[in-house]
């Protein structure tokens, strides 16, 4: 999900009427018909179901027809519309953060160092096949260009600039960890950057543990 849909999602619940309806069909923890909810929030009908259908739209509803009477067949009746949570998750941070990323590069970790494999093995391994499952979802070409690359680690949230031979990354996704567990995490995100570019097939890309001031400890080069 892109920034604008995150923004547009969360956006809705500014509106008094669409955050009620919303915590409504949340609290009733079932689907529920809009004119149970135009009559729970003390709303006409019509604008209840405007502003449901806008929460759908949105994503953060989701809609399900089904028959109330539980009768089937000839004489049963059409279907009710029910609105129930969506299964989407929102979750907006600026600058982008991904710690859902560390957690599962840890999980892994755990799992492979419960197995027997040392556990920095593990971890630098965990985070390397994490970043080229990434790599391969970003591309299709059997090798992609350098530039491939910066577009993908955009998409990641790292904020890259290429500056002639290096690309530097503005923005670690890390960034709370980092502070309190710097050589932990940085060396994961060498790993995870350099994954990426293995996974997209790009073998001009060398990830490198550089830190400096204001921007991520990973920096990525340009191979001869």
């Amino acid at each position: 999900m892109n920034l604008r849909s995150l923004a547009s999602g969360i956006g809705s619940l500014s509106d008094d009427t669409r955050r009620e309806l919303y915590e409504y069909v949340v609290g009733r923890g079932e689907p529920v018909t809009g004119e149970e909810a135009a009559t729970a929030t003390g709303l006409r009908p019509h604008k209840a179901n405007f502003h449901l259908d806008r929460l759908v739209e949105e994503g953060l509803l989701e809609v399900e027809y089904r028959r109330l009477t539980g009768r089937t067949g000839p004489g049963a009746g059409r279907p009710s519309k029910l609105y129930r949570r969506s299964e989407e998750e929102f979750s907006l941070s600026l600058p982008p953060r991904r710690y859902d990323t560390v957690g599962d590069i840890l999980a892994a970790s755990v799992t492979r160092a419960s197995a027997g494999e040392p556990l920095d093995a593990a971890l630098q391994e965990s985070a390397r096949e994490q970043g080229i499952e990434v790599g391969r979802a970003a591309t299709r070409e059997e090798q992609a260009t350098f530039e491939d690359l910066t577009t993908a680690l955009a998409g990641q949230g790292y904020e890259p600039r290429d500056d002639d031979d290096v690309v530097e990354l503005h923005n670690c996704p890390f960034d709370a960890l980092a502070d309190k567990h710097r050589a932990l995490v940085c060396g994961l995100n060498e790993s995870y950057v350099q994954g990426v570019a293995d996974g997209m097939g790009c073998g001009g890309a060398d990830a490198r543990l550089e830190p400096g001031d204001g921007r991520c400890c990973v920096r990525v080069h340009r191979r001869d």
